[in-house]
């Protein structure tokens, strides 16, 4: 599919056979190539490829470096780290992982990559939310390269194909099912952002409703969403909060608006987040992975999405004692 002057294609197929200016190795942070996709690399390519990286270790977590491709075909392989040496991770390191490859591949000069799913061998991570943040981050970073190249001396993109390589059929058709979704659905339907999102904070006698997310970006949030076009704000979260909670809200009024660039880290969004009570049962929707009723003196100790932990705090100070 074409983003903009950029091809973004879905494969399946042997990342060690692609031609291409380079490929990307779902590292460790020490950068030693031991088993997975680092190890097919190491094999094919030759022990040179380990030797280079080595030297260049070892990196943070979310960082990236970049080697010659030794024997294979590709001119570079680009080690981006999603993991340390206890072979966990997550969803904030494949982010940073896939954003810093981009990034790296920029400083090359070059014109192709490929990627396998990061984080979804020896890391585990779910093949549908990898396809959605690699997704996420290759959109960031192709609006922000091409808006970049305005005026005409500024930095432009090099990059015009990227390729999500996937070895295995059930994991190649799991990511264009999920990329191809999303992309479609973000063009046709939030492309031109800045995105207008809403959030509540629901008063209930005991405390305020918070709901546990299934998508990336992971972790407990208040109640909310984007805005659809032709709805008013209040329709919105009236809407979002019935999806996701089975609540009606009644007394409802605006608390504050958030407009920081980087409180979401998938794009750019503008929040305006409401107060109001809830009437009926709590109860997660389909948009919800769980919910749960939290003490006011108990809001601050969760880990939450985007920037609700600052809002929540916001918010209590701003509540009549």
């Amino acid at each position: 599919m074409k983003i903009k002057n950029t091809e973004l294609k879905i494969i399946q197929g042997d990342i060690t056979e692609l031609v291409c200016d380079a490929i990307v190795n779902a590292a460790n942070n020490e950068l030693w190539m031991g088993g997975g996709v680092a190890g097919i690399i190491k094999k094919r390519g030759g022990e040179e490829i380990e030797t280079e990286a080595v030297k260049k270790g070892p990196i943070k977590v979310g960082d990236s470096v970049a080697t010659k491709a030794g024997q294979l075909q590709a001119q570079y392989v680009i080690h981006a780290a999603t993991m340390g040496l206890d072979f966990k991770t997550d969803e904030h390191k494949i982010r940073g992982a896939c954003a810093s490859a981009l990034r790296v591949a920029e400083e090359l000069r070059i014109f192709s990559i490929a990627f396998p799913a990061l984080g979804c061998g020896v890391g585990r991570f779910p093949l549908e939310a990898a396809a959605k943040i690699m997704t996420q981050e290759v959109l960031k970073y192709i609006r922000r390269a091409e808006d970049a190249g305005d005026p005409p001396k500024a930095r432009r993109p090099h990059l015009r194909e990227i390729i999500f390589c996937l070895y295995e059929k059930a994991a190649f058709q799991i990511f264009e099912k999920q990329v191809t979704g999303y992309v479609r659905h973000l063009l046709e339907d939030f492309f031109l952002g800045p995105y207008v999102t809403v959030d509540a904070i629901i008063e209930m006698k005991e405390g305020v409703i918070v709901i546990e997310r299934s998508n990336p970006p992971f972790g407990w949030a208040l109640p909310g969403g984007f805005v659809d076009y032709g709805e008013s704000l209040e329709e919105a979260i009236t809407r979002e909060v019935k999806e996701e909670t089975n609540l009606a809200l009644v007394n409802l009024r605006q608390f504050r608006t958030y407009s920081q660039p980087h409180r979401d880290p998938r794009f750019h969004t503008i929040g305006t987040v409401y107060i109001a009570q809830g009437q009926g049962t709590p109860q997660a929707g389909d948009d919800a992975k769980g919910l749960k009723l939290v003490d006011y003196e108990d809001l601050l100790k969760y880990d939450y999405a985007f920037d609700h932990k600052k809002i929540l705090d916001d918010y209590l100070q701003a509540r009549p004692p």
